[in-house]
């Protein structure tokens, strides 16, 4: 998390405003490991909702037919006739829906959630069937990300009001009590702000290049919520001020720029009725200085990482996701022969279950309890995630010297703990004396992944070629298991043994273009780490018949190692 964790007074301000206007303010991003703050947030949040309010949690990677809702099957069969329920989410009419670990929405999933954010009601389309049902609600999206490329999907985010870091010892302040809470409700409809009021957070928005419209309609309703709990009538500056805090500050992508100084006015252009002048721009001086005190420290280095991340990040964790691979989460369902596929059995029997009575009339059968053809079968859609596994292929040789080899291996553990909770893997291959071996194969075990290393040996000839050509069938392998390799190959480049085992440097380096070239056409994106204390010029070439990039490390370390590979596989 990049933001500056919120106080425990301004926590204990949005459970507030949240309970006051929860369809208006549409939710919060609670940026919280789990923990005791975040939980004594949510209990705070839940105990000033109006009695009775639907609180529901639902995971991620909730299907449809809990999101949104679908054919009553077991009603459907009973009586003959179409039935419909309900999902989760018309459900929360009126109430808060929580979802944990909201980084790992997927874009699909985001919209579904945003299009009831948009319109209060809940539109169900799908198998012949059609119902709308209200659903005015809001949305805490639980941030539990670590790394910097996973974010909550920026369609949802947009359209939550609020976005409140949690630091894990914040204590949320007494703030308003149940009371005041419902009591501002009532008079929320009252609430009236001015056009400066409207104008300053317009302007305020452009001054910090916030570029969607929401942010400043969600901070006005921010605003009236804030007058609301003082039992104010009209918005005034303490009100705007929390708003531009908890809404526009988050959203900030740059600094404003510093007003040019005006010249003073002259004496004739006070006001008519000779009282002082009304500068119109204090209360946007105001904003702007608190905005500025709120924004998150390393502001710009948290953009450019959002920038990096933004495709990682656009479906989830562990890459781009592959459809109807037979693995997987299961989207939904498709019509279709059930060639090769799995049939989803619920979906089928939804199908079928509509024209039962008039298959039973036609047909005159009556012993079957359920009638199916060809047309009703529907057979299962995944969607699995890419995966990315690392491929370290280390040059054990006598020529490559000891310090290298064991500055491999550190870097191999830094990137093991990294690449564990990516959920991606990460593979050792070692060449030494006339052959490439497979020293660890994928894993997501670190344990076993550090006995290996530690056990790696050192000494004799180089043979790359094999090493190359070892390289090539694991990611393949990888490949075939639905995953993305990557390869770093850490040698110093001076092979001097052939593919048959000849020893030589001419052979040596021939084999391994030859090998090179075929690594390059499999498509495997590859980081070729020349470790030599003096790079010479075929490291280079090597590396342009991989299609590698090129890195020279003749005094990197461990830690620098590790940074490099984690940049290439970020792209």
């Amino acid at each position: 998390m990049t933001e500056a964790a919120a106080s425990g007074g301004d926590a204990a301000m949005a459970a507030a405003l949240l309970a006051v206007d929860p369809g208006g303010l549409c939710g919060v991003v609670l940026q919280a490991p789990h923990g005791v703050a975040r939980d004594a947030w949510l209990a705070r949040l839940r105990g000033l909702l109006r009695f009775g309010a639907p609180w529901r949690r639902l995971p991620p990677d909730a299907p449809d037919d809990r999101l949104i809702g679908g054919i009553d099957l077991a009603a459907t069969l009973a009586t003959g006739r179409l039935r419909l329920e309900r999902g989760a989410l018309a459900e929360s009419n009126g109430g808060v829906v929580v979802i944990p670990m909201a980084e790992r929405l997927t874009q699909a999933a985001a919209a579904r959630y945003a299009a009831v954010l948009d319109t209060a009601e809940v539109t169900l389309e799908r198998d012949g069937a059609a119902a709308r049902w209200p659903a005015s609600l809001a949305v805490v999206a639980l941030d539990e990300s670590t790394a910097d490329d996973e974010r909550i999907p920026a369609g949802l985010a947009d359209r939550l009001a609020l976005r409140l870091p949690l630091s894990p010892g914040c204590l949320v302040g007494p703030g308003p009590d149940a009371a005041r809470v419902a009591n501002a409700r009532g008079v929320l409809g009252d609430v009236r702000a001015s056009d400066e009021v409207l104008r300053t957070l317009c302007e305020a928005s452009l001054a910090f290049g916030i570029g969607s419209p929401r942010a400043p309609a969600l901070a006005l309703r921010t605003a009236r919520a804030a007058a609301a709990l003082a039992d104010r009538r009209d918005v005034a500056e303490a009100d705007v001020v929390l708003a531009a805090r908890l809404v526009l500050a988050p959203r900030a992508t740059c600094l404003p720029a510093t007003p040019e100084e005006a010249p003073p006015p002259a004496e004739e252009q006070g006001n008519a009725d000779g009282g002082p002048p009304k500068d119109g721009s204090d209360l946007s001086e105001i904003v702007v200085s608190a905005m500025r005190a709120a924004l998150p420290p390393g502001l710009l280095a948290a953009l450019a990482s959002a920038l990096r991340g933004r495709a990682a990040a656009s479906d989830g964790r562990s890459g781009a996701p592959v459809k109807d691979g037979g693995r997987g989460r299961v989207l939904g369902s498709r019509p279709g022969p059930p060639r090769g596929g799995r049939v989803a059995l619920i979906a089928t029997l939804r199908a079928a279950a509509p024209w039962q009575t008039i298959r039973r009339r036609a047909k005159g059968d009556r012993a079957r309890p359920v009638l199916i053809r060809a047309e009703d079968i529907r057979l299962r859609r995944h969607e699995a995630r890419r995966g990315t596994t690392t491929l370290f292929a280390v040059d054990a040789s006598g020529s490559s010297a000891l310090h290298r080899l064991a500055e491999a291996k550190g870097a191999i553990e830094l990137l093991l703990g990294e690449c564990y909770a990516r959920r991606d893997r990460v593979g050792l291959l070692a060449f030494r004396g006339t052959e490439a071996s497979t020293v660890l194969p994928p894993t997501q075990a670190p344990a076993r992944a550090r006995r290996c290393l530690a056990a790696l040996p050192g000494g004799g000839a180089t043979p790359l070629a094999s090493a190359i050509d070892l390289a090539r069938i694991a990611a393949d392998g990888e490949r075939r298991q639905g995953r993305q390799p990557l390869l770093v190959l850490v040698t110093d480049a001076r092979p001097n043994v052939a593919r048959d085992g000849r020893t030589g440097r001419d052979a040596g380096e021939a084999d391994a273009l030859a090998a090179a070239a075929l690594l390059r056409a499999a498509g495997v994106a590859t980081l070729m780490v020349d470790t030599a204390p003096r790079p010479h010029a075929y490291g280079r070439v090597l590396a342009g018949a991989l299609g590698a990039r090129y890195v020279a490390l003749p005094q990197a370390d461990a830690a620098a190692l590790s940074t490099v590979v984690a940049a290439a596989r970020s792209g």
